[in-house]
């Protein structure tokens, strides 16, 4: 039976890297990964980053829809569509504000008989780990029932932080095994169970944000890009897009994390839906987002 694996985290966690290292190892192991990743703005854009590492017939983008109530019913209709093929594995990225308890009660309901009961991983940033202000609720409902818990970002935090962070989630989920990615067996992930645990409810309106896209014009040099990032309202949690500098022929991609850190990395291949900027939290418009674009261009020009 073909085992079904649903990676959360908050926004910025690390459940990409996460995605990226289990697509890798998995395919070296011999299994054969079918990919499905939600966002709320252009999840084909995150798509397009995997395309390097399995073929994108095996890779389906679900955007603007929370799969963890609206589009819990696509995305169980996809997983019910994949084509059955030896030693699959099905991997499923849900967007950083999903309501991780609900997606696990809903998503099992209504599954073809190939396949196992669904599991979820949670990536656990220590380093920012119920530091979210308002949604410290939000982020702590994300491990809760989960089977697996992965550190990540342990890079500048101490062995006091690390064993507060650990302590904090055993206390919420004293059940799940708890593992930093460096150490992560992968063999034992389609043999995990379910979880048992029982969660705290959470409202789950907490889970539901604010998102939008502009489209982004050619830059003239990647200081545009952390002049956006920048310049951004602090309550915009998430920040991504990808940009074309300057004419050149090769796109770049960026992210800005809750914690204000910026990532700029080459894009794989042309953006199909052309170059985008995206913005995810309280107070996201594309008003914002243009004028702030306008401003970065015309600071550029100044200088």
């Amino acid at each position: 039976m073909e085992a079904i694996i649903t990676i959360v985290g908050f926004l910025g966690a690390g459940k990409t890297t996460l995605l990226k290292f289990l697509i890798d190892s998995f395919s070296e192991k011999g299994w054969d990964p079918f990919l499905i990743l939600n966002d709320y703005e252009n999840a084909h854009m995150d798509a397009q980053q995997f395309v390097e590492q399995i073929q994108s017939k095996s890779i389906k983008a679900l955007t603007g829809s929370c799969i963890c109530c609206s589009g819990i019913v696509e995305l169980r209709n996809i997983v019910n569509r994949i084509a059955e093929r030896k030693n699959g594995i099905t991997l499923i990225e849900a967007n950083g504000t999903s309501d991780a308890c609900s997606l696990m009660e809903f998503l099992g309901v209504g599954l073809n008989d190939r396949f196992l009961p669904p599991i979820q991983i949670s990536v656990v940033d220590v380093k920012n780990w119920q530091k979210r202000g308002e949604h410290n609720e939000l982020e702590a409902n994300q491990i809760q029932v989960s089977s697996l818990l992965v550190l990540t970002h342990l890079e500048n935090t101490t062995k006091s932080r690390q064993d507060v962070v650990v302590k904090e989630i055993k206390a919420l989920n004293p059940l799940a095994r708890i593992s930093t990615l460096e150490d992560l067996n992968i063999s034992l992930l389609p043999e995990l169970l379910p979880a048992t645990n029982t969660p705290q409810k959470m409202e789950h309106h907490k889970a539901h944000w604010s998102s939008c896209s502009a489209d982004l014009p050619i830059l003239p040099h990647l200081e545009c890009i952390h002049r956006i990032c920048e310049a951004l309202p602090k309550n915009i949690l998430r920040v991504k897009g990808c940009a074309q500098i300057n004419e050149e022929s090769a796109y770049t991609y960026f992210e800005r994390n809750p914690d204000g850190e910026v990532h700029i990395r080459p894009f794989n291949g042309v953006p199909i839906t052309g170059t985008k900027l995206l913005a995810i939290g309280p107070g996201s418009s594309p008003e914002i987002l243009e004028k702030i674009i306008q401003q970065s261009l015309n600071a550029s020009i100044s200088t």
